[in-house]
């Protein structure tokens, strides 16, 4: 009898789930370093909160008193809230990438190169601590709401379903983010490509007005856009009763499934250009 047949089952599966166990733990351990980071300064979630403000305070509270854009039942104010929390999330992830410019110059991905960390662990850490900082953001953007009496669905489960879809959404940005900074390998180009792009993501998505208002060429656009699914989820989850159903498009089920899809292609991709930063 060899040592593999001997091997009770239990053995076995703590065999088999060793490997995921490290892996999960090395990607904690990173995602618990930039948690430090933003514990040593949280006035930047206050700096970031006024983008947010200004948004729902002034284009909302403007164009919510216009009938030119038809959102049907929803109160305009209500439609937006999840858009602008979809974009918090945006911006706040997008430039993440930026700190492993920083790494780079300081020594410190040398370090992590040199460890027996897998490469997509080090990615994934990244991109949770993008997720926390999206977490802090979400909830003062939810709280602004409140102040404007936006009506939301405060129930536990549309709770966590928010909690997961502001994770996901931050860490499919924040691995496109790390891609970015692997390739353009410098601050200066890199904050230039993030102001590129998050203007475009944000307006060719879903978040300030329906896709049925979208000319036809943006409506194609609108719906490769990972943005337009995370908005999309939140409104299903956030509006209170048939408002979230005949604000949303997709399903929330559709929504889940192409974040995770793309992040897990992002992941992929960006663990092979990881070391590149390097080069």
């Amino acid at each position: 009898m060899t040592s593999g047949q001997a091997m009770s089952p239990a053995a076995r599966a703590s065999r088999l789930l060793a490997p995921l166990l490290a892996f999960c733990c090395k990607t904690l351990a990173i995602g618990d370093v930039e948690f430090r980071k933003l514990r040593r300064d949280p006035t930047e979630l206050m700096t970031r909160a006024i983008q947010p403000a200004l948004w729902l305070l002034l284009f909302g509270e403007v164009m919510s008193r216009s009938r030119a854009l038809a959102t049907g039942s929803v109160p305009y104010l209500d439609f937006l809230l999840p858009g602008i929390l979809a974009q918090s999330v945006l911006f706040i992830a997008i430039f993440n990438g930026i700190s492993i410019i920083w790494e780079r110059d300081l020594g410190i991905v040398h370090k992590f190169l040199a460890s027996p960390t897998p490469r997509a662990a080090l990615v994934v850490g990244k991109a949770l601590g993008g997720s926390i900082r999206a977490l802090a953001q979400a909830l003062v953007v939810l709280l602004l709401g409140f102040a404007l009496g936006v009506h939301l669905r405060i129930v536990p489960v549309a709770l966590g379903g928010v909690a997961l879809l502001v994770v996901l959404g931050a860490a499919v940005f924040s691995t496109f983010s790390l891609i970015i900074a692997c390739l353009v390998k410098t601050r200066e180009r890199f904050m230039g490509i993030g102001q590129v792009l998050t203007m475009p993501m944000f307006f060719a998505s879903n978040a300030i007005y329906p896709i049925a208002m979208m000319p036809r060429w943006l409506q194609a656009v609108a719906r490769l856009n990972p943005l337009t699914y995370e908005v999309d989820g939140l409104r299903t989850l956030l509006l209170v009763g048939p408002a979230g159903i005949e604000a949303a498009k997709f399903g929330l089920r559709t929504d889940i499934a192409v974040l995770s899809l793309i992040f897990v292609a992002l992941v992929i991709l960006a663990a092979r250009q990881y070391p590149k930063i390097v080069q």
